[in-house]
């Protein structure tokens, strides 16, 4: 279920990025060779008027190949009408951009299709999820063991805390028993062994449970923002909140894995997509839809950032050449074209030593 709810989902986000890309390179009557979704050998293509419309063995992604894209490409006088190459700096930056903007149109439509369904849509916010302490309370082992608000949990037991939820799942599942917590206080990183409080509670179903507490907390008006429309007729512009707000997420997670507030160990690959989307979908159709509004936003976004070989990066040397009144030289766009690679090669490298190092280290 899990393989097969990832690739549905991938599938659907692949085909709607690159869907923009197609639409607004037709609309430009530039000439589209190839539409593929995946990358790699072809498994099964049919070729439709001018355009081979393909099904690739990799499934992480696909292509647009336009006519005259490639650097160096030889092209008939004929053929420069409909070149990728020889539009407009503007014509070229709308084709690019309209990868992103679809994945981004594709969440507004789910987020507005969930409010519309009478479901509130809730955005979290990334400085609230940080596993810093904001309040000890009285009494408990948190106080006694000598935490203090503003500490930074690190790591329990040897096990990395990147959010608040981790650390609470470790200690409410772990009642009486000891916990040696190592925190971050200003520049000193500490450890500290407490044993969580022993605490009656009632699960969902309303049966007696056993849970552990250390008494900390987080304060102000929580974790998440939410979202809901008062009306069906205040659906789409509560669509476009959502949307607008989880676009900001993304964008301060970013920020603060740039930053150091966050670390790269949580940066998640294929493994981690595979998970969650089969996590998604075994709680239902709507929160299904939900996870791939989030990763729709945060495919979108990320492809706008100017890295070589993003959509971004393009846009990037558009501007560029826009301010020179020239292109750059090829052998420039070149150079800059591998080193993009290289970026996203180690990026997806780290993606996937994070997916490995969280699947074993559960074992």
């Amino acid at each position: 279920m899990s393989i097969l709810s990832a690739i549905i989902l991938l599938g659907i986000l692949i085909f709607v990025h690159e869907l923009g890309h197609f639409l607004f390179a037709k609309l430009s009557k530039v000439k589209v060779l190839k539409f593929s979704l995946g990358f790699g050998p072809r498994l099964i293509g049919k070729r439709i008027g001018e355009t081979e419309y393909l099904i690739s063995a990799l499934p992480l992604g696909g292509y647009v190949k336009m006519l005259g894209e490639e650097p160096g490409e030889e092209l008939s006088p004929k053929e420069k009408k409909r070149a990728f190459s020889e539009q407009s700096v503007l014509k070229r930056a709308f084709i690019v951009f309209a990868g992103p903007l679809f994945n981004i149109l594709l969440a507004y439509v789910v987020f507005t299709g969930i409010l519309a369904s009478g479901l509130p849509i809730n955005i979290p916010h990334v400085e609230r999820m940080l596993p810093i302490i904001d309040k000890v309370e009285e009494g408990y082992p948190a106080e006694k063991a000598g935490l203090r608000a503003g500490d930074k949990v690190i790591k329990i037991n040897n096990k990395e805390i990147s959010t608040w939820f981790d650390m609470v799942e470790i200690v409410s599942q772990n009642p009486g028993r000891e916990l040696l917590f190592t925190i971050k206080r200003g520049e000193e990183t500490l450890q500290i062994s407490i044993i969580p409080e022993a605490v009656q509670e009632k699960d969902m179903d309303g049966n007696p449970i056993t849970i552990g507490r250390i008494g900390v907390r987080k304060l102000g008006s929580g974790m998440f923002e939410t979202i809901e429309a008062s009306s069906f007729w205040s659906t789409p512009i509560k669509g476009a909140v959502a949307t607008c707000k989880m676009g900001l997420f993304i964008i301060d997670s970013i920020e603060m894995l740039i930053t150091g507030k966050v670390s790269f160990k949580n940066l998640g690959g294929p493994i981690t997509i595979l998970k969650e989307s089969g996590r998604a979908a075994e709680a239902g159709f709507l929160p299904y839809l939900f996870f791939m509004a989030l990763l729709s936003v945060n495919l979108g976004i990320l492809n706008l950032l100017p890295i070589p070989i993003l959509d971004g990066g393009h846009l990037l040397l558009f501007g560029i050449e826009a301010m020179k009144g020239a292109p750059l030289r090829e052998k420039t766009v070149i150079i800059i074209n591998r080193v993009g690679y290289l970026l996203l090669i180690l990026l997806m490298a780290l993606a996937l030593y994070n997916d490995f190092f969280r699947l074993f280290s559960r074992r």
